[in-house]
């Protein structure tokens, strides 16, 4: 246990520096992509797999790891390559996202590199709505393209984006859409940044979306700027923790640093669901965390903000 606990203090220490460690490899060219250490378990040599009938293509076959069954996806084919060969040579990544264990096929595991999230950046507006990529950087003078995995998920293994009916409360709807309530969300991923924002405005609250930290923060001294109350214009923050620019740490930080927006609300919502969480989400001060996606508690936790804001704008 002391060595969960020494491991755990050592990770949040990055917290608030606006730091990230990134597992380079490559696909089936030169290219090298990353994906953040947080939501890898480990990487090995791929084990023999066994394929299943009327699987997904982009599934190559199942896999037994310690003691588990696990679904590994060719993540060359899964952005729309060629497959995959030789897989015998090739590597798994085993991730968690989303709560769940998946693997990522891939040629080659290259190492892993400590860098500032101020040096990941948003892909170029040229890459288009199609592409797969939400970040890029640069290593050794080359560049680092960082994949949407939860792009590639969502085409795999769609998860399930519709509130139940028995979750949402009409005479709360009702309420929020009359008060004209707000969420601010920030996430670099174009699915997520669907998802959530369909999900808040189902109970009612309109929405404004941000594609990274430091784009909510801008927004949100802008407003301070021309004088507006932070917590009279967004109920709550809903922001995703890896993202270019700023990530979700470093958002959540400055903001309860600064007396102008400490009050407001924040939730971060993110796919990343490992043993880190709970200590990081405590150090930066924010208000609640939920592992994506969950539409049901997600829209649980937006109601219970609307129905906090009504009560304090009731007096």
């Amino acid at each position: 246990m002391a060595g969960v606990l020494d491991t755990v203090d050592q990770r949040t220490k990055l917290v608030g520096q606006n730091r990230l460690e990134l597992l380079l490899f490559r696909l089936g060219d030169n290219q090298i992509y990353g994906i953040n250490v947080f939501k890898v378990r480990e990487v090995l040599q791929c084990p023999k797999l066994t394929e299943l009938p009327q699987r997904n293509p982009v599934v190559r076959g199942i896999a037994h790891i310690r003691g588990g069954t696990i679904s590994v996806m060719d993540m060359n084919l899964a952005m729309g390559n060629e497959p995959l060969d030789d897989i015998e040579n090739c590597f798994v990544i085993i991730s968690e996202y989303n709560m769940a264990v998946q693997g990522f096929l891939v040629k080659a595991v290259e190492r892993i590199v400590n860098l500032n999230w101020e040096n990941i950046h948003p892909p170029p507006s040229g890459a288009g709505k199609g592409s797969y990529l939400t970040a890029v950087t640069e290593v050794d003078n080359r560049i680092v393209e960082i994949i949407d995995v939860e792009k590639i998920l969502s085409e795999v293994s769609p998860m399930e984006e519709e509130i139940s009916n028995d979750v949402i409360r009409q005479d709360t709807v009702d309420q929020a859409s009359a008060s004209d309530l707000a969420v601010l969300i920030a996430d670099d991923s174009s699915v997520a940044r669907k998802q959530i924002k369909r999900c808040v405005e189902k109970v009612g609250v309109k929405t404004h979306v941000v594609a990274d930290g430091r784009q909510a923060l801008d927004h949100l001294r802008e407003l301070i700027d021309a004088g507006e109350s932070i917590t009279d214009r967004y109920i709550m923050l809903i922001s995703d923790i890896e993202m270019p620019e700023m990530d979700g740490y470093t958002l959540t930080a400055s903001i309860k640093e600064d007396p102008r927006t400490q009050d407001l609300h924040i939730l971060l919502h993110t796919s990343l669901s490992g043993i880190f969480n709970e200590a990081m989400v405590k150090r930066v001060g924010a208000d609640n965390f939920l592992a994506k996606f969950k539409p049901d508690s997600l829209a649980d936790l937006v109601q219970e903000r609307v129905k906090d804001a009504l009560a304090k704008r009731n007096g």
